[in-house]
């Protein structure tokens, strides 16, 4: 008998055309100033004027903080931070990809709870209500509307800080399937793959619970039936539709799993070398299964692949980066071997490494390096 604690905080509003319940949502939270944080990639596609038009119909106050990049650094919630306060908001929505969600959840942890994200560093360390936040999610990939935590970068260590607590869910997730239609095709492939590995990881950390697992296999099964067809067909509205309710799935997954030793192995490829995260832990995942197999192979029996269980899941994961057109080896993406054993030592210091089904150190992160290189 696995224990556990599940208490959802979410409203989620799920459905085509559906970015129009932004104005009532946040008339709903009391809002009557809301700051909406997106990049400029999505202000270029003209999203985050929607929302703003929608809200101000709604009869609120709203304005625009775009000033952030891919992977959000403490520089950019920063920055985020100096402006609601000029602003004087008293709502966030996150509109975009991760890191648009992830910037304005860093945004609320300094404007409500002062001091630095590193203050931040772990699970439940506001100490103060936090202000209402609504998350729109762009992407089919991170699942961060579904979740607490928000990952942010040091900007001087490139040391990557989940920083999470109740009080910085999102009261509001609005999944539109049609905002993702717009993406290139390159960020539909590296977003899916993001949500496919945690799905995948989450099915098997040492936290998984009856409730995470829910989310993981059902999160699996939308991802792995659409993957290939909205890859073919990204007009597609239900592939669409199929594949962010996947990720929000996976998501909520990560809320009540965590993640393990692919995640740990990415995030030192894209801090040093810049591979986007996607292809990063992509390329790192079917080595960790194969790792992996020795501790949990039945679970990965369960998902029913094919019946080779873990290889036949690894297989399956290289199908997928094939069909998507990323590289599957860290080589490929210029990362020297001599660099591994500095890597896995990094790796080995990650968070989510400890949360592995099989036990990680240094030594054996080395040697899935080796695997994935």
């Amino acid at each position: 008998m696995t224990p556990f604690d599940f208490q959802p905080r979410t409203r989620v509003i799920f459905g085509p055309g559906r970015l129009t319940a932004v104005g009532e949502s946040a008339r709903q939270l009391g809002a009557r100033r809301a700051l909406v944080v997106s990049d400029p990639d999505i202000v270029a596609v003209g999203y985050p004027r929607r929302a703003i038009t929608l809200l101000e119909e709604a009869g609120l106050e709203a304005l625009l903080f775009s000033a952030l990049e891919h992977d959000p650094t403490t520089r950019h919630v920063e920055a985020g931070l100096a402006f609601a306060r000029e602003q004087r908001i008293d709502l966030l929505i996150g509109l975009g990809g991760g890191s648009s969600m992830d910037c304005a959840k860093g945004i609320n942890f300094l404007l409500t709870n002062g001091g630095r994200m590193a203050d931040y560093w772990g699970v439940g360390k506001a100490q103060k209500p936090m202000l209402p936040f609504i998350a729109i999610p762009t992407t089919a990939g991170t699942g961060s509307e579904a979740q607490s935590f928000a990952l942010i970068a040091d900007d001087v260590t490139h040391q990557k800080m989940a920083c999470g607590d109740p009080k910085a869910a999102a009261a509001v997730a609005i999944l539109d399937p049609e905002l993702t239609l717009t993406q290139p095709a390159s960020v539909t492939a590296v977003t899916a793959i993001d949500a496919v590995s945690h799905a995948l990881e989450t099915w098997v950390t040492k936290k998984r619970n009856p409730v995470s697992q829910l989310f993981s296999r059902e999160a699996w099964r939308r991802l792995s039936a659409n993957f290939e067809r909205v890859l073919r067909s990204p007009e597609d509205i239900e592939a669409r539709g199929e594949m962010l309710l996947g990720a929000h799935f996976a998501g909520a997954a990560i809320e009540n799993s965590m993640l393990g030793a692919a995640h740990a192995c990415a995030n030192p490829l894209t801090a040093h070398y810049g591979v986007v995260h996607g292809s990063a832990v992509g390329l790192m995942l079917p080595a960790v299964i194969r790792f992996n197999n020795e501790a949990v192979g039945n679970l990965y029996n369960e998902l029913a692949v094919s019946s080779n269980g873990a290889v036949g899941l690894a297989e399956r994961v290289d199908s997928m980066l094939a069909a998507a057109g990323v590289a599957r080896r860290a080589s490929q993406y210029g990362v020297p071997e001599n660099a591994l054993p500095g890597l896995a030592e990094e790796a080995s210091r990650q968070w989510t490494a400890s949360f592995n089904p099989r036990p990680v150190g240094a030594k054996e992160l080395l040697e899935i390096y080796e695997k994935a290189y």
